[in-house]
């Protein structure tokens, strides 16, 4: 699903504080940054729910 090298879409994303927390320790305890998170979370999120969806390619 990921598009390597296409120009990638901006999205401002506001989480309630907890959320927000967890997401960031996450993001420390695997070394990444909090939007690779976000985007790993969705990708998994868009492949389950719409498995035919995550395949498709533009």
């Amino acid at each position: 699903m990921r598009s390597q090298g296409k120009r990638a879409e901006r999205a401002s994303i506001s989480f309630p504080p907890d959320v927000y927390r967890t997401l960031d320790e996450i993001a420390k305890r695997k070394k990444v940054s909090l939007a690779w998170v976000v985007r790993e979370a969705v990708e998994k999120y868009i492949a389950e729910m719409w498995p035919l969806f995550a395949k498709q390619e533009p």
